[in-house]
């Protein structure tokens, strides 16, 4: 029988801080296999060397260096790995372009991160009092962060029954 989670287990994760993200480059198969590491919490969330590698072919990335993904490039798989089903491609380049224009990629991920994080952890009180661009973002995670959510209980609901 399976244990019964308290509050704080049913909802407690927590995307990597930038700094977390390695440093040194991966290859292909290690950056999907970290990426789906670092999200097997969730549910129904993967990417796969193919999605990976056309997301480089439609320039939502940066190609690889000598083969490997950096930490830039590990981040916003991260964000695609989260929003691709909240979004279309299109959408999620243009959220790129928009951050690409006020921040870099580290302050992109590290708000989209905690506020990822605070959202998904303490989703009734995350508060939406940003700059447009910011607030836009916020909007996309609490969507995200929303289906996830429902996502995850109806599954843990369906699998007590």
């Amino acid at each position: 029988m399976k244990k019964k989670e308290t509050k704080e287990e049913a909802v407690a994760f927590y995307l990597p801080t930038y700094k977390e993200i390695p440093s040194v480059g991966l290859y292909l198969d290690q950056t999907s296999k970290y990426i789906n590491e670092c999200l097997t919490d969730l549910p129904d969330v993967e990417l796969t060397n193919s999605m990976i590698s056309n997301y480089v072919k439609k320039h939502l990335i940066a190609n690889p260096i000598k083969k490997q993904y950096g930490r830039d490039q590990i981040a916003c798989l991260l964000f695609i790995a989260l929003t691709k089903n909240a979004l279309t491609l299109d959408d999620v380049a243009g959220l790129f372009e928009l951050q690409k224009s006020r921040y870099s990629i580290e302050e992109s991920y590290v708000f989209f991160a905690e506020n990822f994080n605070e959202a998904y952890n303490d989703f009734e009180n995350f508060k939406n009092n940003e700059t447009e661009e910011k607030g836009l973002l916020k909007d996309v995670i609490l969507n995200v962060v929303s289906n996830f959510r429902l996502r995850k209980k109806l599954s843990d609901t369906l699998k007590e029954k």
